[in-house]
């Protein structure tokens, strides 16, 4: 059996680490970069050998290339061939008018939203292709349901994941014959601490705007991320698969 060695950015919390812990359940090993938080991120490998799992830390700012490249070689090395990344380093930037917002805020949302998603791609898509000795993987994008409605005060963030949709199709076509597979999620309102802008709402407002009448959980993000990554959806690539609750 194919040993499945995953890299998760941004993997130390929310969504990332609900990843990292359901990717080590179902036999990958996990590497979990992250930037800034790395008690989170320890833990979090702890965790995960707590229950029988292979995992590592790797601190990376996945908007530096070489950064980036020392990542890959880390995770190659420890790990063993890569087969499958998440992109879901991301930051919502500061939640403010277009006119107000300083240049360095708007440069470091695509920076890391979308130059972040692409530097890591290709060093993946480098180790992956078959053309370049690798086996084939799955390659999961983390875009945002704003990419298709907009964000209140969030252009930034939501042009940086319109992108993101965008590189999701025109790579899946590029790397199709490589062996390689690549679909994005589109969360809606997660309960993560990335959304703590909605606590200013009441609970029930943002509630009322969802069909399903709920946030949705990183688990349940997760279970997506899996499944796409998973044999189960062999025939799926180029989608962005939205897990929003029917919002």
């Amino acid at each position: 059996m194919t040993t499945q060695v995953i890299v998760i950015t941004g993997g130390s919390r929310g969504i990332g680490k609900s990843t990292a812990l359901l990717a080590a359940r179902r036999g990958y090993k996990v590497c979990i970069c992250y930037e800034n938080k790395v008690s989170l991120a320890e833990n979090l490998v702890e965790e995960i050998k707590s229950q029988g799992g292979e995992a590592l830390a790797v601190q990376a700012d996945v908007s530096v290339p070489e950064e980036v490249k020392r990542l890959f070689d880390i995770a190659g090395e420890k790990l063993g061939p890569l087969t499958a990344l998440v992109n879901n380093a991301g930051i919502s930037g500061d939640r403010e008018k277009l006119v107000n917002l300083d240049i360095s805020s708007i440069k470091r949302v695509l920076d890391v939203n979308l130059l972040g998603t692409i530097l890591c791609t290709q060093e993946a898509v480098k180790r992956m292709a078959l053309s370049e000795g690798g086996k084939g993987g799955g390659i999961i994008n983390i875009s945002s349901q704003v990419a298709f409605f907009g964000g209140q005060q969030l252009i930034p963030y939501a042009a940086s994941k319109a992108a993101i949709n965008n590189f999701t199709l025109a790579l899946s076509k590029e790397v199709a014959d490589e062996e390689i597979r690549v679909n994005a999620i589109s969360p809606g309102i997660i309960d993560t601490d990335q959304h703590d802008f909605s606590a200013s709402q009441p609970g029930g407002e943002v509630s009322d705007q969802i069909p399903l009448k709920r946030l949705g959980a990183p688990e349940e993000v997760a279970e997506a991320i899996l499944w796409l990554l998973s044999k189960n959806s062999s025939y799926i690539t180029g989608v962005v698969l939205p897990v929003a609750g029917g919002r």
